[in-house]
């Protein structure tokens, strides 16, 4: 089951409708409503997936629940699906939050009885789809891997606690959404100035192994189509450092230039 069917939702869902031992059923908080609501039904009807008109009707009878929502929707899912998770199933919460709002949902939905399996996505999910890296944090990570293995799926447990994953993932993403975001602003001030060629040499001369120019024009597209989602995660990463003691001004600001890029192509 999967609950939300965005991009990594539907990307998902593309790969396991191709097994012949995979049934799917969905739920996403916009079934139901006008433009984009009506967008996703099409897209999971045309993948062969169940719509349902509630996460609990979609949940029913699932051995393996998939949140797939927002990174700032995570704990607020997690709260709502203890109401109708029962023991033994799987909960894959495979979004992009802080280690503490991991544990905090790890919490919630144990007390459910069913299992929670912290999941970091390591890289985009657009080309690998369901085969994209996945470090897997919690009590049951090594048998969730086994299982979601089995069907596709690329876990490696790195931790029986909770937050470690998702730890290694947003301290990574602080090195590569703050990058973007310097990215962004330095290819427009180029363009503006006409000093593209010279600013890109002199980068090439300092950092010879990357292609900046081409480095620019990606992650500048990376922020008009994900920046919004790209925000929500730089967010997590914000309070990851806020609760360690450390001011969150920079990654604060990040997010902030992550969303503005996006809305810039809207």
């Amino acid at each position: 089951m999967l609950l939300a069917v965005g991009e990594v939702g539907q990307r998902f869902a593309s790969d396991l409708m191709k097994r012949d031992d995979v049934v799917l059923s969905a739920f996403d908080i916009a079934f139901g409503k006008p433009g984009r609501g009506t967008d996703l039904e099409m897209a999971a009807r045309s993948l062969a997936v169940t719509g349902r008109a509630s996460a609990a009707e979609a949940g029913q009878g699932a051995d393996i629940v998939i949140s797939a929502v927002t990174a700032d929707q995570t704990e607020a899912v997690a709260e709502q699906a203890a109401g109708w998770l029962r023991p033994g199933q799987l909960f894959v919460d495979v979004n992009s939050a802080s280690p503490m709002t991991k544990q905090r949902a790890a919490g919630t939905i144990g007390a459910s009885g069913a299992h929670y399996v912290e999941a970091a996505v390591m890289a985009p999910v657009r080309a690998p789809g369901l085969r994209v890296a996945i470090l897997a944090g919690g009590s049951v990570a090594e048998v969730a891997a086994v299982r979601l293995n089995a069907l596709g799926m690329n876990l490696t447990p790195v931790a029986t606690s909770y937050g470690r994953a998702s730890a290694i993932k947003l301290c990574r993403s602080i090195v590569i959404k703050g990058l973007e975001a310097l990215m962004v602003d330095c290819s427009a001030a180029t363009k503006h100035f006409d000093v593209e060629a010279e600013v890109y040499a002199s980068l090439g001369a300092s950092y010879p192994s990357i292609d900046w120019r081409q480095l620019a024009d990606d992650m500048s597209e990376r922020v008009a189509t994900h920046g919004v989602r790209r925000a929500a995660e730089m967010r997590e990463a914000s309070d990851m450092v806020a609760e360690i003691g450390r001011n969150d001004a920079l990654l604060r600001a990040v997010a902030d230039a992550q969303e503005r890029g996006a809305k810039k192509k809207s």
